[in-house]
């Protein structure tokens, strides 16, 4: 995590000083500075280093590195247990294309997403209950 707190406040300076690249370079060019471009710049920086404020003090709270900070930890140590995924299940790629087409329902027609939030409810209520019918019921 320290690594990643030093990138991100690399990362900030670099966009600080693109940021007073980018306003001198259109003051020369237009004679006046282009503010959209500055103000974009300038957030980016900005961004950057609330990231890597946040990346630091949870490093310094956490009180130890992590095993990607050391050089001599293996693989395995930094692999946790994730959480439980069924690799045969189809009931998110339905609830994936039920919130596409609610979408697409909002972009094109409204009648379309009163289909789509049927069909997610059902993928929803499946996916949540998989485990309790069929052949793999607990």
């Amino acid at each position: 995590m320290r690594a990643n707190a030093i990138l991100f406040w690399i990362l900030s300076a670099f966009f600080a000083a693109a940021a007073a690249l980018y306003i001198g370079w259109t003051w020369i060019d237009a004679g006046e500075p282009e503010w959209v471009g500055l103000v974009a710049i300038s957030l980016s920086a900005v961004l950057a280093a609330f990231i890597a404020f946040y990346l630091g003090r949870v490093h310094k709270a956490q009180g130890a590195e992590l095993p990607e900070d050391r050089l001599d930890a293996n693989i395995d140590d930094g692999d946790a247990e994730l959480g439980f995924f069924s690799p045969w299940s189809w009931w998110p790629v339905m609830l994936a294309g039920a919130a596409a087409l609610l979408f697409l329902g909002l972009a094109v027609g409204f009648w379309i997403s009163f289909i789509a939030v049927g069909l997610g409810v059902i993928s929803l209520v499946g996916w949540v209950y998989e485990y309790y019918r069929g052949h793999f019921a607990r």
